[in-house]
């Protein structure tokens, strides 16, 4: 079987035809990928905000989960440790 031929196999309605199998995603998966946007928007805030301000830096730092929060995203784990990579990047 050439590429052409392998390509041709996997047009849209193959591709379609072949995701209709699958299993819906996980719920958590779809909840964080409609929460991804909004998080990230409030962390690259977060982080403009604390390169600016040497004193909201050191408050930020002080409790992160809370700064998450006063942003609107949920506090988790994953998302406290990325927002304090990234400040002290």
């Amino acid at each position: 079987m050439s590429n052409r031929d392998a390509v041709k196999r996997h047009d849209e309605e193959g591709l379609g035809e072949l995701l209709r199998l699958l299993p819906p995603a996980p719920a958590g998966w779809v909840l964080a990928a409609q929460e991804l946007p909004r998080a990230r928007a409030g962390i690259d805030g977060l982080v403009q905000r604390a390169q600016a301000d040497l004193a909201f830096r050191a408050t930020l730092l002080a409790d992160v989960e809370a700064a998450l929060a006063a942003e609107g995203v949920e506090p988790s784990r994953p998302l406290a440790d990325l927002l304090r990579r990234r400040v002290a990047e």
